[in-house]
């Protein structure tokens, strides 16, 4: 018999928006994230204005990282992530396209995990690539390794290139 006491998991996720009112978008998406019970807001990082990946004809994003506890399991915090997404009004575009939110799973605990259905992996797959993530990241979380390449993150930021188009926004969280 159990002991009724589900494991909690230290987390990281990733924000993104760079439609509507960008700010506002963020803000929305932790106070729905911080409205689950089963989810723990523990650190948020600055607010970072990034340069668009893939089509460039698009606005600036605003971006940050999220620190969070967890009884989700990788799964439910997709679901999770992607119900986020669908109630601020996110629509599907262009792959890379422009969007309203984007919730990103980064890291959950030290797991790998690479699963084609439901579109799950862990560490977010391109993440050692985009200076747009690893910045806000390594405020939060420098010294977490990354469990595929067993690097800390305040390493992976220093490598990666489009640092420059990486700077701080004045208005924080």
């Amino acid at each position: 018999m159990g002991t009724g006491v589900t494991p909690v998991t230290t987390a990281y996720l990733g924000l993104g928006a760079n439609l509507g009112d960008r700010l506002g978008n963020l803000r929305q998406a932790l106070d729905i994230l911080g409205s689950n019970p089963e989810v723990n807001v523990v650190a948020i990082s600055s607010v970072y204005e990034t340069e668009p990946w893939g089509p460039v004809d698009q606005p600036n994003y605003l971006n940050i990282a999220v620190k969070i506890q967890t009884s989700l399991d990788p799964a439910e915090l997709l679901a999770t992530a992607k119900a986020i997404e669908q109630d601020i009004g996110r629509i599907p575009t262009v792959r890379f396209g422009p969007r309203s939110i984007d919730v990103d799973i980064l890291l959950y605990g030290d797991l790998v995990i690479d699963w084609s259905v439901p579109d799950l992996q862990i560490p977010h797959p391109r993440m050692s690539e985009r200076a747009f993530v690893l910045a806000p990241l390594a405020e939060i979380a420098g010294e977490i390794v990354h469990p595929a390449s067993k690097s800390p993150i305040a390493d992976l930021v220093a490598s990666v290139d489009g640092l420059d188009g990486v700077s701080a926004w004045p208005e924080s969280l």
